[in-house]
């Protein structure tokens, strides 16, 4: 079977499945050639199947994100590496990077809470050249993912990352101030309905805070005010519906907040001062 032909029928098995069955489908067999997904399709169409492809297709029928089974993710034009220790970067958290380049495009010193795969700091460093970023997460294995991410795009010289969390008495303690603070905290509610490919595989101490979702807002947001230099700011993401409620809690610790929406139009980063 050619390339093509494998392509066809994996795209109708994974449609069951898959809201991106074709895209899921090339993306594998990228990942089993070892090429990118362009060169494929332009020069590598009518060549044979690669053997591993179909266990590719199976595991993904299994409902296994894709960025699992290949070990990678882009986020904002950069390739990370992932694992089943770190959520998958999504393009939604994009919007996070974005307005943390308008509100604080000469930001020095940046910290990232629940770093993940470093992708939310290593983006934004990689707008921001004179910048420098400190990304902590509660998970050790996380923080090995994001320091191999800052390795392999060049920025480790800028950055350092910590294995620690804000729940923790002392925590920031030694780590000074910032002129900027990302953070993409577990935000879903413990009963919420999710899809397969995200609560069976995706880690649930990073997806989960609560009843509401907003357990981890209520504890990092009043411990903003000390790490954040005057004029500083801090840009949190949010679920779609959660705007009023995490603003309420802002506010009742002295920030003003600032929404942004995704490309899509759903509430998505909060910007606090």
């Amino acid at each position: 079977m050619t390339v093509a032909d494998a392509i066809r029928q994996a795209a109708e098995r994974l449609s069951a499945t898959s809201d991106t069955a074709r895209l899921d489908a090339e993306l594998l067999m990228a990942h089993s050639l070892g090429v990118s997904r362009s060169r494929m399709l332009v020069t590598l169409m009518r060549e044979d199947e690669p053997p591993a492809f179909g266990g590719l297709v199976e595991r993904r029928a299994a409902y296994e994100p894709v960025a699992y089974i290949t070990g990678v993710q882009e986020f904002c034009g950069l390739e990370f590496r992932v694992t089943p220790d770190t959520l998958i970067p999504r393009g939604d958290s994009e919007t996070i990077v974005e307005a943390a380049l308008e509100v604080a495009p000469a930001a020095r010193r940046v910290l990232d809470m629940g770093t993940g795969t470093g992708a939310l700091l290593l983006a934004f460093l990689n707008e921001a050249p004179d910048a420098s970023g400190v990304g902590m997460d509660a998970s050790p294995a996380a923080t090995a993912v994001a320091r191999k991410n800052a390795e392999r795009l060049g920025l480790s010289p800028r950055t350092r990352f910590l294995t620690s969390s804000w729940l923790d008495d002392g925590w920031s303690q030694d780590l000074g101030q910032f002129d900027l603070i990302l953070c993409n905290p577990p935000y879903v509610e413990q009963d919420a309905a999710l899809e397969p490919d995200v609560r069976d595989y995706e880690p649930a101490s990073a997806l989960f805070a609560g009843e509401e979702g907003l357990d981890d807002y209520r504890a990092i947001i009043p411990q903003l005010g000390k790490l954040i230099l005057a004029g500083g700011a801090a840009v949190l993401e949010i679920g779609a519906n959660q705007a009023e409620q995490v603003s309420a809690i802002a506010s009742e610790s002295g920030f003003e907040s600032e929404l942004r929406r995704d490309l899509a139009g759903r509430p998505r980063a909060l910007i606090l001062r």
